[in-house]
């Protein structure tokens, strides 16, 4: 049986290592690998949820290894986080002997290129993620007029091109990224999978709640973090302007963010409290909550790093037969939106914009729930994902190591 280190700098009792990091290797763990898992925990959260995580995968072959994740400073806190990933996957490798090294994002990536450099027989897969760096500068984290965060920035696109270019295999959400790799110097022949962030679409399944009630207002949903990327004030305006066409609506934040912050933000631009609705749920209890959608809604910052970019709630929403309002130049949303039925996409976020699409929002509402869904199994599939997976994990391990 072959073994896999699967470093991932997000946790498993994190919403995103639950919904992007299990599922794939319990079903890859279903077909015939050996996993030891090495994740980052936030100690909040692995208080809260190491039991089910752990309820979670003790029916299969799977190892899981961790440290807690450290954030006092953010460069350093980064710095010693991936120390003490190093150390651990040493250890790790020195009593498994592992097959295969795959890295989760550039961090999970550079704790493994280390691992490649010392045992060189070793595969190794770098699961980018996205564009890191760019990430941290696009989103206003890093202001390259500072000296240090520019020295980060070129060190870590130096990195990134060296773990592009020592991975066996490199994995990109998005076809935009792929093309965007290929296309720089040195880098047209690296071999790449696109596999987006998918969904477990047995878990994210519309027939299995009641349909919502036809005489119950409008309701338009927001699922996920706020964070850096999505733009609540201009979904908020949004909103605001869909009031005027259906004054009884309802905006329903599914969300871990502070209450308090998001109604703040509808107060300024004066909307009543009794529109705004928050919920936060565990990752079991979300399909519930979307089933009381009409519609979803997400508005995502304009940048070049979000071309690496897919959104785990398309997958998760589409599957629920709801259809999507969201903005152009987001990853491969054009080319979805163009080519499955998704909702509909906006190119500015203006009023006339929102206008134009809130005087036709009816017409979502008479598209198929099944139509949508069928999106979702056609290309956000968690069994397509992981015999996508599996595809990698087999090439890699038939590859030379001349």
């Amino acid at each position: 049986m072959r073994k896999v280190l699967f470093i991932s700098y997000d946790g498993l009792t994190d919403h995103l290592g639950q919904s992007q990091v299990l599922p794939y290797v319990i079903g890859l763990s279903q077909l015939g690998y050996q996993f030891t898992i090495l994740s980052t925990e936030k100690p909040e959260n692995y208080q809260k949820r190491q039991e089910k995580i752990r309820a979670l995968i003790s029916p299969y072959n799977i190892d899981w290894q961790f440290v807690f994740y450290k954030r006092q400073l953010p460069v350093f806190s980064a710095l010693q986080n991936i120390r003490q990933l190093r150390r651990k996957a040493f250890q790790l490798m020195r009593k498994q002997n592992f097959d295969i090294i795959h890295g989760r994002s550039h961090i999970g990536a550079l704790v493994g290129s280390k691992l490649k450099q010392v045992f060189p027989t070793l595969k190794f897969i770098f699961d980018m993620r996205g564009f890191w760096a760019d990430e941290r500068v696009d989103g206003g984290l890093w202001n390259l007029k500072n000296p240090i965060y520019k020295f980060i920035y070129q060190r870590l696109k130096k990195q990134e091109k060296d773990l592009l270019l020592s991975a066996d295999y490199t994995i990109s959400l998005t076809h935009n990224a792929e093309s965007v790799i290929h296309s720089w110097k040195g880098l047209s022949h690296i071999p790449i999978a696109v596999i987006p962030c998918c969904v477990d679409v047995d878990l994210f399944d519309y027939q299995k709640y009641p349909t919502k009630p036809s005489d119950t207002p409008f309701t338009l949903s927001y699922l996920g973090s706020i964070g850096t990327w999505y733009l609540l004030d201009e979904m908020l305006h949004f909103f605001k302007l869909l009031l005027s066409y259906k004054p009884q609506a309802e905006f329903l934040f599914i969300s871990g963010e502070p209450p308090e912050y998001i109604l703040a933000r509808a107060e300024a631009l004066q909307i009543p409290q009794k529109h705004i609705r928050i919920q936060s749920a565990e990752r079991v209890e979300v399909p519930r909550l979307l089933a009381e959608s009409d519609v979803s809604i997400f508005f995502i910052k304009n940048a070049f790093s979000k071309k690496a970019s897919s959104a785990t709630k398309m997958g998760e929403i589409l599957a629920m037969g709801i259809p999507i309002i969201a903005n152009t130049q987001m990853g491969d949303q054009d080319f979805l939106f163009e080519k499955y039925t998704c909702g509909t996409l906006i190119d500015q976020f203006s009023p006339t914009t929102y206008q134009k699409v809130i005087q036709n929002i009816d017409a979502l509402l008479h598209i198929k729930k099944d139509a949508l869904r069928q999106t979702a199994l056609s290309y956000f599939s968690l069994q397509e994902g992981i015999q996508a997976y599996l595809i990698v994990y087999q090439k890699v391990l038939t590859m030379s190591n001349i």
